[in-house]
């Protein structure tokens, strides 16, 4: 009874005798009064929450400084008190309130304390399940994380490609992941095959050009004609690039109308010895990691496609510096790409 007499008391903060403490207990405090100490307990941590938010607010800031309003563009900012642990700001212009992660996809978005794990979660490439797991969230919230993660990953690209480009296309197995009804065929199990050999209208075509500086655009594409690779490259690859591709039909089209100078390469891997220079041995390495690391997803909804392209682009750009800051960074528009632009 002692011992939590005097523990009721410390936590209040006041050194004062209470008719309800021992003797003992109140000579003890007194005590420790004439002597100088501190009754009171040491300052305690700010919530993870509030720690996270700091975080957030500081990353935000960069993207205030680069963007300024996100209603206006003006950049004649001014702090304007804080909100739900983020700081809010002020435009000069437009009159209007808003914080850093107004009109992004982080916007009300919940529990900062947990999106270092979830960033975590994206840069290893981990399952739904492994992820929610990871972050002590519900598998569908962990679903919805991730795909508001890469919703502006999946637009980051370079503004334009430097020098020779490589483009080629791939193919990714068309896939309904998630739909539970309405299939126009049966439903395969873990990714599944294709019930053709070769290419059939079950293979999505995807069109992914990159440079020497290793700087990569891509697109999915509805159709591999001659209307959808400008749609995708048309301002990327210019007259001032060497382009190198494999021959088909549509992207020699497309070369020909950019004005690009076109390296018709039927052997890739095997540049000619007359021109080592002309290869597609970058565009196609990059086909094989893309394709091995969709793997570990057993099939990508082909309505999702977009996202994961974006994902493993944004890896790629930043290679070993790929943190979690970058990653948030990216998650309010400022990727490796949408940065080197600004």
């Amino acid at each position: 009874m002692q011992a939590l007499a005097l523990s009721e008391t410390a936590d209040g903060g006041d050194i004062e005798m209470h008719s309800r403490l021992a003797p003992d207990a109140s000579r003890l405090v007194q005590s420790a009064a004439d002597e100088g100490l501190s009754a009171s307990p040491p300052p305690r941590a700010r919530p993870a929450n509030q720690v996270e938010a700091a975080g957030i607010t500081q990353l935000g800031q960069r993207r205030v400084d680069s963007v300024g309003c996100p209603h206006c563009n003006n950049h004649d900012v001014v702090r304007w008190g804080e909100a739900s642990n983020l700081a809010r700001y002020r435009c000069k212009a437009c009159q209007r309130t808003f914080n850093a992660l107004t009109k992004t996809p982080l916007a009300k978005l919940r529990m900062k304390d947990k999106w270092t794990a979830q960033t975590e979660a994206m840069i290893e490439g981990v399952s739904i399940a492994k992820a929610a797991h990871r972050c002590g969230v519900h598998y569908t919230t962990a679903f919805r994380w991730r795909h508001r993660f890469l919703d502006s990953l999946a637009g980051d690209k370079p503004k334009a490609l430097a020098g020779i480009v490589e483009g080629d296309e791939t193919f990714i197995l068309e896939s309904f992941k998630g739909k539970r009804s309405g299939l126009p065929r049966k439903s395969r199990k873990r990714g599944g095959k294709s019930a053709k050999r070769g290419l059939s209208t079950e293979q999505i075509p995807v069109i992914v050009a990159r440079d020497r500086q290793g700087a990569t655009t891509d697109a999915v594409l509805p159709k591999l004609n001659r209307v959808s690779i400008p749609a995708a490259l048309g301002d990327v690859v210019t007259p001032a690039n060497e382009f190198c591709c494999d021959g088909g039909t549509a992207i020699v089209a497309f070369a020909r109308r950019a004005g690009t100078a076109a390296h018709v390469l039927p052997m890739p891997g095997k540049p000619n010895p007359q021109a080592p220079d002309f290869h597609l041995n970058k565009v196609n390495a990059y086909h094989g990691r893309l394709k091995e690391w969709l793997r570990r997803f057993h099939g990508v909804a082909t309505k999702n496609l977009t996202n994961y392209l974006g994902w493993r682009r944004t890896l790629e750009a930043l290679g070993q510096n790929a943190t979690s800051t970058a990653m948030i960074l990216g998650a309010i528009g400022l990727g490796p790409y949408q940065q080197s632009t600004r």
